[in-house]
């Protein structure tokens, strides 16, 4: 912070910060009336899973629309990865029947890996057109990643950060559950921007190895800074005989 006198006539302002565009992605049981009002007044966009079983009217109003002419179909290849999309989509349809003022758009896809093939739908309130079906396709999918790459890393690769439904003896286990989540934002803001961290990730070769090489230097050596044990994983370290703490004489 820098002090100085304001010259005279300089009249403070407060400025505020445009607001942030954000996009949620969440599973079926979110793609209901209530959860999506909430979304609309804060104001949110949102791609949100459904299924046939638990979402009937959305699938009945998108086969009345079919016969209506009003779907619109999108076929694209991936040449990266050899799969085939086809994309249907549908705008302005009821999420339910007793909802019918609250209006979603629907888009589906068929994902073919040779023979094999996979089928996933969403209802947003964005706009979906030619143009924008493939990524709001995307947009649908980092769903699968951020539950699975995030939260199944949490909960299986050492961290043990298991379903919790109550916050424990004083808030407890919501502390341990930010604090946790803390480490992990640093954890993969190293993985995104530190080149050192990048390279005892390749030389180890996984996330499980990593952790437990790291755990493993936690245990028996005293480490003066996070870049001192990433140093460690990458050039190696001279292991000496256990200094005993206590006098058997």
């Amino acid at each position: 912070m820098v002090r100085g006198r304001r010259p005279s006539g300089c009249a403070l302002s407060c400025v505020r910060p445009p607001p942030l565009t954000l996009i949620v992605t969440e599973d079926s049981l979110s793609a209901n009336a209530p959860p999506i009002r909430v979304l609309h007044d804060d104001p949110l966009h949102s791609i949100l899973g459904v299924k046939e079983g638990d979402h009937a009217d959305v699938f009945e109003h998108g086969a009345a629309a079919e016969q209506a002419g009003r779907v619109t179909y999108y076929d694209r290849d991936a040449p990266t990865t050899g799969l085939r999309h086809r994309l249907r989509f549908v705008s302005d349809m009821p999420i339910k029947e007793s909802h019918v003022a609250l209006r979603v758009n629907c888009l589906e896809c068929w994902a073919w890996d040779g023979d094999q093939g996979q089928h996933f739908s969403w209802v947003t309130d964005l706009r979906v057109t030619q143009g924008t079906v493939y990524q709001l396709r995307r947009g649908g999918r980092a769903r699968w990643r951020i539950a699975h790459e995030t939260f199944n890393t949490l909960q299986n690769q050492g961290d043990h950060f298991e379903h919790n439904y109550g916050h424990g003896y004083q808030h407890l286990s919501v502390v341990c559950a930010v604090l946790m989540m803390l480490a992990f934002v640093v954890d993969q803001v190293q993985q995104l921007c530190c080149p050192l961290f990048q390279a005892v990730w390749a030389k180890l070769g996984s996330t499980r190895r990593l952790g437990e090489r790291r755990r493993a230097l936690f245990y028996d050596d005293v480490l003066e800074s996070r870049r001192h044990l990433c140093e460690a994983l990458l050039y190696g370290w001279k292991k000496t005989a256990p200094v005993l703490a206590w006098d058997s004489s």
